[in-house]
């Protein structure tokens, strides 16, 4: 397949309002990379760049080696699944997939064992002659999927493909996705989506789109567990990182903070970087919160309101040493809580430390 290199890619519109700038990339041959960010971030615009079907305003988009900023789009070896999946609704599946293939002229031999492929691999077999409105939406995306696949492309680009699909269909045809990239080890895949659960079980690497540039590059792992920032931290992760503001108050092998309200937390973060009276915010996991058994712990507060979710219970506390909200996340079910103080204790391992936005851990 082919590798993607990125090289200051910026979209400017009406020459002065910039959308993206200075977007410095490496895709692998292989790789799934998810482009994730809030609204309006610029993360499809980038895919559609990518694509050819947006201009790019400054910068260099290389190709398996070649530059193709003013190569078109059928010319860059690029196959586009769109969240509309963008069938002919008169045409059967067999012939929504293999239409790209006839416009090429291609051989009907070569047509129908490229059709049989791909409907094997997406499960299609059964569906080859019905048209589009009598299948479900999971279905029709796969056609769509499918009709990317016969192309044999150097690169998949996926633009919220799932979106339109209930929570359930949601859930069976990511797991599909996941399959079809795991039958297609070469494919290099591009997937854009506002879905963190997508983002994490499906992407070799998450690129965090955020302030018209990348935030961070990653694993799903390094962003869980190392954000770069203080919008990673709270952008990965459901619920969100909490934020309690403290200072510095001792350094070691272990860093303790002394937070607004009084309580002292250790986190194990280099404390190389950390100056006594440093004004920082605490960034703790919802999940990695427990309640305090013994002397020591993170903050004490009034839940406020309990959501028992069966296999975990969300706890919203009072606003605690100036941060807007704090949320923890205990196992099981524990609706007894509502009302009550609590205090509550966190893993010096799991906690982080961030000063002007930025993590320890990069300092």
């Amino acid at each position: 397949m082919a590798d993607l290199k990125l090289t200051n890619i910026g979209k400017r519109y009406g020459g002065s309002v910039d959308v993206l700038k200075g977007i410095n990339l490496e895709i692998k041959t292989g790789e799934l990379i998810v482009f994730v960010g809030p609204s309006g971030c610029g993360k499809s615009t980038l895919l559609r760049m990518i694509a050819g079907l947006e201009k790019i305003s400054e910068g260099e988009l290389q190709i398996d080696g070649q530059v193709v900023n003013d190569v078109p789009p059928a010319q860059r070896g690029i196959a586009m699944v769109f969240q509309s999946y963008a069938l002919y609704p008169h045409m059967t599946v067999r012939d929504n997939m293999s239409f790209a293939l006839r416009l090429a002229h291609k051989s009907q031999a070569e047509i129908d064992a490229a059709v049989n492929k791909a409907a094997k691999v997406l499960q299609l077999d059964d569906y080859l002659d019905r048209l589009p409105k009598a299948l479900s939406g999971g279905q029709r995306q796969r056609v769509a999927i499918g009709r990317s696949i016969v192309r044999d492309p150097k690169v998949y680009l996926f633009d919220e493909p799932l979106s339109n699909l209930d929570a359930a269909l949601r859930v069976a045809t990511r797991i599909e996705i996941a399959q079809l990239k795991e039958s297609m080890p070469q494919s290099t895949m591009v997937y854009v989506t506002h879905d963190q659960v997508e983002a994490m079980t499906l992407a070799t690497r998450i690129v965090v789109l955020a302030n018209k540039g990348i935030a961070q590059v990653g694993t799903p792992l390094e962003l869980y567990e190392r954000p770069r920032n203080e919008f990673v931290a709270q952008f990965i992760g459901s619920p969100s990182m909490n934020l309690l503001p403290g200072q510095i108050t001792g350094t070691g092998a272990q860093t303790e903070v002394t937070l607004t309200t009084g309580s002292k937390v250790l986190s194990s973060v280099p404390s190389k970087v950390a100056d006594k009276g440093m004004t920082v915010n605490v960034g703790i996991r919802p999940e990695d919160m427990q309640i305090a058994s013994g002397a020591g712990y993170a903050f004490e507060g009034k839940v406020n309101i309990v959501e028992a979710l069966g296999e975990v219970t969300l706890l919203y506390f009072d606003k605690i040493g100036g941060a807007d909200a704090v949320i923890g996340k205990l196992p099981g079910i524990h609706t007894d809580l509502r009302g009550k103080t609590v205090r509550m204790a966190a893993d010096p391992d799991k906690v982080q430390i961030f000063h002007e936005g930025q993590s320890f851990w990069y300092r």
